[in-house]
């Protein structure tokens, strides 16, 4: 499967730059994203950085304007507990809001850790490692299981944290990330949740029965 959209997407051989320089923008950019779409995830980021430039500006402003700022992305007095709290967190931990320290330790390590903080669950871990440490995930989202379930690459009754855990086990490190956004980008454009665009996938010749490579 991953092949065959690779030829179509390409972005196995041309990779998105997704991460940031420092990694703990991207797992509050990823806590952001939860029950939301891009577009809202996005725009409640862009708002809250450009209102408080460091995350000292954050924890100086409190819950409730941080509230405010990220009230785009829904969820916003929940996310904004949360976040405040894996802020302090991480300062009490590293002496500094950053997890750049993290990136040295091992990844099992790192996957631990990041599991401990609230409201970060398996996908949030997963693309923490490998968008923002370039370490070996493959997260899981609605797109990745609805295409992976319907081309029969997984069982039906698999649920996303297995999803990931299979392919993190015969994807090589090198082909995740690519792979990871081509699936996305096909539950996008065509294998869509209702109606989907069957007719023209490049995959519908051989939907249930093609392999995962």
């Amino acid at each position: 499967m991953l092949n065959e959209l690779e030829a179509v997407y390409h972005n196995e051989a041309r990779p998105p730059e997704l991460g940031h320089p420092e990694p703990l923008d991207g797992l509050i950019l990823t806590i952001l994203s939860q029950n939301t779409n891009d577009k809202n995830r996005d725009a409640a980021f862009s708002n809250l950085k450009a209102l408080y430039p460091a995350w000292q500006d954050v924890i100086n402003a409190g819950p409730e304007k941080l509230e405010t700022a990220i009230k785009t992305a829904g969820l916003a007095h929940t996310k904004a507990k949360r976040i405040i709290h894996i802020l302090n967190q991480i300062h009490n931990d590293f002496d500094e809001y950053s997890i750049k320290k993290l990136a040295l330790q091992e990844p099992e390590y790192i996957a631990d850790y990041l599991r401990a903080l609230p409201g970060v669950g398996a996908k949030t871990v997963a693309c923490v490692l490998l968008f923002d440490l370039k370490l070996k995930a493959f997260p899981v989202d609605t797109h990745v299981t609805r295409v992976s379930k319907r081309v029969g690459v997984v069982p039906e009754k698999f649920t996303p944290e297995e999803i990931s855990l299979m392919y993190e086990s015969v994807v090589p490190v090198e082909r995740c990330l690519g792979g990871h956004v081509n699936i996305i980008d096909h539950g996008r454009a065509i294998c869509h949740s209702r109606n989907p665009k069957c007719k023209i996938c490049t995959l519908s010749k051989i939907c249930e029965k093609v392999g995962l490579l």
